[in-house]
């Protein structure tokens, strides 16, 4: 009995939930273009020929909060030469505004753009379930990495493996990247209902 009720239980989070297409590893990663919370508009093919980083995120997650109060993004992004890699923030939430993102980006100090998509087209294009969930696209515009910032769910481990740095570092090197997925984790996008 008890194992029926987990399963309906489990049936039950998936229930209405949009439908994800998944950007695969090894597979072109779907096309889009999107304006920043300033209005500028920013497509993936514009910059084909330099290694992508998407983090999809929502300043209301604590996760996410986690992250920036840790830096986690911005020494992740630090490590990296600004000539080959290009970080773009994309915050999916249903009731998101170009206004929200420009508060918080100031807030947070950051200079990366954040790509609005309150419709959550290119969210679901890509898959994105969690904020953060990160992907890493090569300079041909294929996605190697997809899931994690790191392995380190609750924030609690001294070491820590950073995914995204792992893959940029391979690619940058010419070298297959070594965990070309992981789960990612935090909140769920929070999608505009259908």
């Amino acid at each position: 009995m008890k194992q029926v009720f987990t399963a309906l239980a489990l049936g039950a989070m998936f229930l209405g939930a949009p439908a994800f297409a998944d950007a695969e590893v090894g597979k072109p990663a779907p096309t889009f273009t999107l304006k920043d919370e300033s209005g500028k508009e920013h497509s993936l093919a514009q910059y084909k020929g330099k290694i992508v980083v998407l983090e999809w995120t929502n300043p209301e997650c604590p996760f996410v909060q986690r992250h920036y109060s840790a830096d986690t993004m911005a020494n992740t992004l630090k490590g990296f030469d600004a000539k080959k890699v290009v970080w773009l923030a994309v915050d999916s939430t249903a009731h998101n505004t170009p206004e929200k993102s420009a508060a918080w980006k100031k807030t947070e100090g950051f200079s990366y753009p954040v790509l609005q998509d309150a419709s959550g087209t290119v969210g679901k294009s890509f898959g994105a379930k969690t904020t953060p969930h990160m992907f890493v696209i090569d300079e041909q515009g294929v996605v190697r990495y997809a899931g994690a910032i790191d392995d380190d769910p609750r924030g609690k481990n001294e070491k820590k493996t950073n995914y995204v740095k792992t893959a940029v570092d391979a690619l940058l090197a010419g070298k297959p990247v070594p965990t070309a997925t992981s789960n990612s984790y935090g909140c769920s996008v929070k999608y505009k209902s259908s």
